[in-house]
């Protein structure tokens, strides 16, 4: 059997994501090689235009056809320093290539590339990294499942006391909503900001989420639970590939008692099979961590990720896990900011925490 590119030797080249056709190609390769949402040119051009991070990337070729593909985000931070991240603000997108050795030269190039512009590591999630990085499946899992037929088999797939939770909070006086409106918008992001403020951490910048919505277009949208009136818990979800992942997410205080996130991650479910979605990607969490465990109570197992990074010589590796001893007092002292305050400097936080 001959070789697929005999005569051809591996091209590995900046990607140009203004170019519409060169965007189109790897769009192509990405659904070609079941990538991720965050593999797509959309998501990185959406990053730059919400956050004013560079998207940027490697392609490997072979004989005129791509192989390999790295997305990147170049990330500047005063306070987090510079980095190459795949794929930034997201919870996927490492190397995507149709063979190890095309992964590991992708890589490579993404060290060269982050020295030539003074970042002090490269982080990946997914993919195959080489054997000399850093490397880690302990730090977080992923959690996704099959959805239902219908909305009762959906309820009986809920293991006995998370479907206890969900009766109690569809008796409650919520209401539904989904779509992409100023409204839907404005609702999300007051609750996620309410919701990221309560947890410590500093919210996303409102232009981010817009531009995901406006890049993406039928490929995503808000699902919003009202009490009279009121948005109480709101999420922001991409579909793709047959599996919808809720995103951005959370709820109020007042949610809670409602069990209005319940209510939410089920009317989720059935609105994304609908519209003929099959999978439920309920996203990444940090290993046994809350979160973690609320998923598991769900029904979904967790499934091991693989991360790895780079750091450069002499430079000292960027950790931004929110479990890091050094951030614990700050997360304690955000909890207490005034909402106001924390949503009017939080952005300018956030944007380093691609």
């Amino acid at each position: 059997m001959n070789a697929p590119f005999p005569h051809s030797t591996p091209q590995v080249s900046l990607a140009n994501l203004g170019d519409a056709n060169e965007a189109a190609r790897i769009e192509h390769f990405v659904r070609a090689l079941g990538g991720t949402p965050f593999h797509r040119p959309l998501w990185l051009n959406a990053v730059e235009r919400g956050t004013g991070q560079v998207a940027t990337g490697l392609l490997s070729e072979h004989g005129g056809e791509i192989a390999g593909w790295l997305p990147l985000t170049r990330v500047h931070s005063a306070i987090f320093g510079r980095a190459l991240v795949s794929s930034g603000f997201a919870v996927g997108g490492g190397p995507l290539a149709t063979d190890g050795r095309t992964a590991s030269a992708l890589c490579r190039r993404a060290e060269e590339l982050a020295l030539r512009h003074s970042c002090q590591t490269v982080e990946i999630r997914g993919g195959s990294a080489p054997a000399d990085w850093d490397r880690t499946t302990q730090s977080h899992c992923g959690f996704v499942a099959e959805l239902a037929a219908d909305a009762e088999a959906q309820l009986l797939a809920i293991p006995r006391k998370q479907r206890a939770e969900i009766r109690k909070g569809l008796k409650m006086d919520l209401a539904v909503e989904t779509g992409t409106s100023e409204r839907d918008r404005a609702s999300h992001y007051s609750v996620y900001a309410q919701s990221v403020r309560n947890l410590g951490t500093p919210v996303f910048p409102r232009s981010l989420f817009d531009a995901v919505l406006d890049a993406f277009g039928d490929d995503a949208d808000i699902l919003t639970v009202r009490h009279q009136g009121a948005a109480v818990a709101s999420v922001l979800s991409l579909y793709h590939d047959g599996a919808v992942m809720p995103y951005w997410g959370g709820g109020t205080l007042a949610a809670r008692h409602l069990r209005a996130n319940e209510v939410m991650y089920y009317q989720l479910m059935l609105h994304a099979a609908r519209r003929g979605c099959t999978r439920f990607d309920f996203g990444r969490s940090k290993t046994a961590s809350g979160p973690y465990h609320y998923k598991k109570n769900w029904g979904f197992t967790p499934q091991p990720l693989e991360y790895a990074s780079w750091t450069a010589p002499g430079a000292k590796r960027r950790d931004l896990s929110p479990a890091n001893a050094a951030y614990s007092a700050k997360i304690e002292l955000w909890k207490r900011l005034p909402l106001r305050v924390a949503n009017a400097i939080g952005p300018f936080i956030a944007k380093g925490l691609a």
